[in-house]
């Protein structure tokens, strides 16, 4: 046990700390190009593509901005229903967080908390556009982190000699 004699505890001592400082949207576009007639009733649906990305920029010593990035388009017989682009992003201060663990926090817990917001902005934009909403399925973005780490261990491993 230690004790401080009423000065702040060390920072050792201290529990690991996320909080959001702010939420906004950076870029958003939705483009419904071919209306009204890709508004007209369809009998087969259509093909839904979408991209995700998160990228983390430190602001200051402990707060970073992680952002969402999402390109999405519906297709029917290569003829576009509607596009959308929407860079969604959060302050969040970080504290007394192992530094070997600080990229899995920016880019796992981060977007999973700006998750449903992103998912809300893009189902009424997509319902606004005249379209049943877009509820996009959960997101693993722990499997995306992975995945990323296995790409930049690839890339940064030696070629093997012939």
């Amino acid at each position: 046990m230690s004790t401080t004699n009423g000065g702040p505890a060390p920072a050792a001592d201290l529990p690991p700390q996320l909080n959001v400082v702010a939420q906004y949207i950076k870029d958003f576009s939705f483009e419904n190009p071919n209306a009204p007639q890709s508004l007209a009733t369809v009998t087969v649906p259509p093909q839904i593509g979408i991209q995700i990305n998160v990228n983390a920029n430190t602001l200051t010593e402990t707060d970073v901005e992680v952002s969402l990035k999402l390109d999405g388009k519906a297709e029917i017989n290569n003829k576009l229903m509607f596009r959308f682009e929407l860079d969604y992003a959060g302050v969040f201060r970080v504290q007394n967080v192992p530094k070997e663990s600080l990229n899995a926090i920016l880019l796992i817990e981060c977007p999973r908390l700006l998750f449903p917001f992103v998912r809300e902005i893009i189902a009424t934009a997509v319902r606004n556009g005249g379209f049943p909403p877009l509820l996009l399925d959960p997101v693993d973005f722990a499997g995306l982190y992975r995945q990323k780490m296995n790409e930049i261990q690839a890339a940064s491993a030696p070629a093997p000699l012939s």
